[in-house]
């Protein structure tokens, strides 16, 4: 991986000399680099706030994710790409909106899923190649698919206080998530519990695994089967958003869910992959 990191240091170098002048409107900048061009470019007199820090640090994950990418992580582990692109997007628009400690805490959990990508990327390029698949439109179809269920299996996720019973609405995403994996079994899910600040850290924690293990057993009634589903509890660690307002407890009542790419796909000769190294 002294490729990528090389990348990574020569990336980061050329953005901060980048930040000692002020090009021409369509000509280079923080704005031209956002990936919807919504970041407006610093101005001489305009006063430093928190916000900057935070477009540098959204800055810096874009340059790791891009980095990964082209080491071959779009090709060895396609789910985990898509979702990192979800969630450098939704950073973005956090940024865009004012929403300074909502970006910061996705910020944590997206360098901590780089790192984890960048763990798994190293351990495959030392003994194989992460090669393009030979058909596209079937990968570029297999990343839709990941998309459709991230999407799914992320929105209207949330529970009552002190509960482990799924919503209505979120039990329709689950019927029509385990559907469309029940027809592309090359994929699994990691659910992970969450809580909000209320109580202690055992009784969050348990709470926590509660709400997982019953996604996974709804997600078997509608017929996956659950060799196919890892559960897991972070507690209250990980709040969504920051505050004690009873939206923010809500919101942070939730679970999490990421699509996982089984060996047999990324080893799959017309989805692309890894291949051992001659």
């Amino acid at each position: 991986m002294n490729n990528l990191r090389t990348s990574i240091a020569l990336a980061v170098s050329i953005f901060l000399l980048g930040c000692t002048s002020y090009p021409d409107s369509g000509s280079g900048g923080l704005g031209e680099n956002h990936i919807e061009n919504g970041f407006s470019p610093v101005m001489p007199d305009e006063p430093l706030g928190p916000e900057h820090g935070l477009r540098f640090d959204w800055q810096l994950t874009k340059l790791h994710l891009d980095s990964l990418i082209r080491e071959g992580a779009r090709w060895c582990f396609p789910a985990a790409v898509v979702q990192a692109i979800e969630k450098q997007n939704r950073i973005a628009r956090e940024l865009e909106g004012g929403l300074l400690l909502d970006a910061a805490n996705d910020i944590v959990i997206q360098r901590k899923r780089l790192g984890e990508l960048e763990r798994q990327l190293d351990y495959v390029t030392s003994q194989a190649n992460c090669a393009p698949p030979i058909n596209e439109d079937a990968f570029r179809l297999q990343l839709s698919v990941v998309d459709e269920l991230y999407k799914l299996l992320n929105v209207d996720n949330q529970f009552a206080f002190n509960s482990t019973e799924v919503n209505p609405k979120y039990m329709g995403h689950l019927a029509k998530a385990a559907y469309i994996l029940r027809e592309n079994p090359s994929f699994n899910l990691s659910v992970t519990g969450h809580a909000d600040a209320t109580g202690d850290e055992l009784s969050n924690k348990k709470l926590a695994m509660g709400r997982a293990q019953q996604v996974k057993r709804y997600l078997t009634i509608f017929g996956l089967d659950p060799q196919r589903i890892t559960t897991h509890s972070l507690g209250d660690s990980l709040p969504l958003y920051d505050g004690d307002s009873e939206g923010v407890k809500l919101t942070n009542r939730r679970v999490s869910i990421e699509v996982i790419a089984t060996k047999e796909l990324a080893e799959r000769t017309p989805q692309g992959g890894y291949y051992a190294l001659d």
